[in-house]
């Protein structure tokens, strides 16, 4: 997945056709402006084919900022199609953003997150089944020497979904989607409602 009109070589992928097709089709996406995104290692064990991407929000000066908003997507494949993903192919996100306090207070926050990552793979006309996935809020305050940090709020949000077929670039647009929009970024895709603005720590 490209974030600049020229990139580094990237390494070959091995695997059945089908997935090394998939991934050459996630390289040749056109990242979001406010979006980094970079290839990582896929972990083992989970499937005889993966692949990985990594992706931060755009802070100050144009540099990649975890702290603003976070995420990895990583692509499944098995041919042998395991029952319970009904067929052989298995999305594994996360995305991560910080929220203002208040925000974070509210009771149906982890609600609205699992809503953006539905209406995002809807919006960007991802077809899949078997969503699953868990989205914490997490509230901090501190205290004795870190009592001079503030109280703050972080919305976490791991899903998984099973793609119906190989175009896997709606899938991952939708993670990029679902990235920015935690982040308070303004959505790109039609049908992605957005909370009111609270961009967290980010001047520009």
């Amino acid at each position: 997945m490209s974030d600049t009109p020229s990139r580094p070589q990237e390494p070959a992928i091995t695997g059945p056709r089908a997935f090394v097709e998939a991934v050459e089709a996630i390289r040749a996406i056109d990242a979001r402006d406010d979006l980094v995104v970079t290839e990582i290692p896929a972990p083992n064990g989970l499937a005889p084919s993966a692949f990985a991407l990594a992706a931060d929000v755009v802070g100050v000066g144009e540099n990649a900022d975890p702290e603003l908003g976070t995420g990895r997507f990583i692509v499944l494949y098995d041919p042998e199609e395991p029952e319970p993903w009904g067929g052989p192919w298995r999305i594994v996100s996360f995305a991560q953003a910080p929220l203002e306090t208040e925000i974070g207070l509210d009771p149906f926050i982890a609600d609205v997150a699992w809503s953006w990552l539905i209406e995002s793979l809807g919006a960007n006309g991802a077809a899949y089944s078997s969503a699953s996935g868990t989205a914490t809020k997490i509230l901090s305050s501190g205290y004795g020497e870190l009592s001079s940090q503030s109280d703050g709020a972080l919305l976490e949000l791991r899903a998984s979904w099973s793609p119906s077929d190989a175009d896997l670039a709606p899938h991952v647009r939708a993670w990029a989607e679902l990235i920015c929009t935690l982040a308070g970024l303004p959505p790109t895709a039609e049908g992605v409602t957005l909370l009111a603005s609270r961009r967290v720590g980010r001047d520009k």
